[in-house]
């Protein structure tokens, strides 16, 4: 048993498991903290979240596959209307139908302008039939791109064995190297103070010893 935990601690103290061991850290820590970060944005922003005009937004129906499944993660961009142009995907807030109040991201099929406003038609890709006009006060963002990461991150953590994975495992990970900290730590004051008091004792040792008398 002595031998097994001298081989477990002559590894952990090696320097290429101490650099390995550094980097896990650190990548654990910051998959921890990306993933949860970006479940508290989304439930707190409602699936919206703007940073300098840039938004990122989760998909939540099939209307747009194959382009987009469902729980992809976009990110679009607040743009002037002349910007926007047939054939690109939008994210704007339903008012009509089916579809008030909701966050949709469609395709712009139509694009029209009347009495000094542009008005837009959308149809997501897998609709037989397409949306109500809406006007550019409801659009929220382009479309530039689907975030492969950041999708990828929001199919496993809406996953529950992915959920796991992605936050028990990292977390199991970064727990033991913690505990190693600890375990080094309290190695360290204990040799500290086994070495002051065997210094203490020599010193005692040495008072303790007889003069030698004069001849």
């Amino acid at each position: 048993m002595v031998i097994k935990v001298k081989r477990i601690e002559k590894i952990i103290n090696n320097k290429v498991f101490k650099g390995i061991a550094v980097g896990l850290k650190a990548i654990t820590s910051t998959l921890i903290i990306i993933v949860i970060s970006i479940i508290f944005i989304q439930r707190v922003s409602d699936n919206k979240v703007t940073l300098f005009g840039y938004s990122m937004f989760t998909i939540v129906s099939e209307s747009m596959v194959p382009k987009y499944e469902i729980r992809d993660m976009v990110i679009a961009k607040k743009v002037v209307a002349e910007d926007i142009k047939i054939g690109d995907d939008v994210v704007y807030l339903g008012e009509e139908s089916n579809l008030n109040g909701k966050i949709v991201t469609h395709q712009v099929i139509k694009k029209e302008y009347k009495n000094g406003k542009y008005i837009f038609q959308t149809k997501g890709l897998a609709n037989e039939v397409e949306d109500p006009e809406i006007e550019y006060d409801q659009i929220l963002g382009k479309v530039l791109k689907k975030s492969t990461l950041l999708s990828l991150l929001s199919h496993v953590v809406n996953n529950a064995y992915g959920f796991y994975f992605i936050i028990f495992v990292p977390f199991a990970i970064l727990l033991f190297f913690e505990i190693n900290d600890i375990m080094k730590e309290k190695k360290l004051i204990k040799e500290a103070k086994e070495k002051k008091e065997d210094t203490k004792e020599k010193k005692i040792l040495c008072d303790d010893e007889p003069i030698p008398k004069k001849k």
